[in-house]
């Protein structure tokens, strides 16, 4: 093996974690502020929802799916559950109806794109394109087009407060990716993923119940966008009709960043991870160096195109 073939092999294997660090290198010696405890936290806590969301969109993407609803189930979820906390209901009883109430949310819209995509064979783009629409149209309506104040003091620990010095958020990211990644690692389920992504005619003769595990595959997405939307609820204090807004821009770069193919069956929640990570790092840092926030979506934008050329140079090879 050639030192040429070794070099190219690293990069397509390692090289988004390899600009994640060149960035945080950079960043560092830029601002004297970046690389510390606080700011580490803080772009921890400004990723955790995107990445969160973005777990669900892995397991939509590995499947040659996609999900374009994920942000207004954001808004509508964190609707539904502050709505709930309005009741006036204590709060030991009052919160995990709220939350009970605003995951349904995910699961109703997961199953309802489950179910068109396999009993209607509907495509993905179309259905989902749908529901995003629906949810946030629901979401003004609910509301009126007002956000939803006043609510219990408590319910803000959830999504801004801290255990041991860590943002709670960060933590409920961090479960979700573990738990993810021995899903599609160690479990039936996961390989059944990767199946149906990389060949779903093979997967169905191999004896895989491809539409079980696609209405599985929508429904996580969606589960996990509403509890997105209950932590970004509780982070602001307050349901947001327009909250989520461009959301499944931000989680779809950061799943294909990560290396997930657009075309399904290959990619993992680590490379979600650090795709969503070098976002976060690229957004932060270029926070700390005061750019326009203009200039900020062209760069970002940059990096997306940049590693989707990527990823299409990989398949090729």
């Amino acid at each position: 093996m050639t030192m040429r073939t070794i070099i190219t092999k690293l990069f397509s294997d390692y090289g988004i974690a390899m600009v994640l660090l060149l960035e945080i290198i950079i960043f560092s010696q830029l601002s004297p502020f970046f690389f510390t405890a606080d700011n580490i936290l803080n772009v921890s806590l400004q990723t955790s929802i995107i990445a969160i969301i973005a777990v669900g969109m892995t397991f939509v993407i590995l499947t040659g799916g996609i999900d374009l609803s994920v942000g207004a189930i954001v808004a509508f979820g964190g609707i539904i559950a502050t709505s709930v906390l309005k009741m006036d209901l204590p709060f030991a009883y009052g919160f995990p109806l709220a939350c009970a109430a605003g995951l349904a949310v995910g699961t109703l819209s997961g199953a309802i794109a489950g179910i068109c995509v396999t009993r209607f064979n509907i495509t993905p783009f179309i259905v989902t394109m749908a529901l995003m629409t629906i949810w946030r149209g629901a979401s003004y309506i609910v509301t009126d087009g007002r956000p939803i104040w006043g609510l219990p003091e408590a319910f803000g620990y959830v999504g801004g407060g801290r255990l041991a010095g860590i943002p709670v958020p960060t933590i409920i990211m961090i479960v979700i990716f573990v738990c993810a990644f021995i899903v599609l690692r160690n479990m039936r389920f996961g390989r059944h993923v990767y199946a149906l992504g990389g060949n779903k005619e093979a997967a169905w003769l191999a004896g895989i119940n491809t539409d079980r595990t696609l209405i599985k595959v929508y429904l996580l997405s969606g589960i996990l966008s509403a509890l997105a939307g209950i932590l970004l609820a509780s982070r602001m204090n307050s349901g947001q009709p327009n909250a989520g807004m461009m959301y499944e821009l931000d989680v779809i770069a950061a799943v294909v960043v990560g290396g997930t193919s657009l075309q399904g069956g290959r990619g993992s929640v680590v490379g979600t991870f650090v795709g969503a990570m070098l976002i976060g790092v690229l957004k932060n840092g270029l926070n700390l160096m005061n750019v326009n926030s203009y200039v900020q979506q062209v760069v970002v934008g940059v990096v997306i195109l940049s590693a989707v050329m990527l990823d299409q140079a990989r398949r090729k090879r």
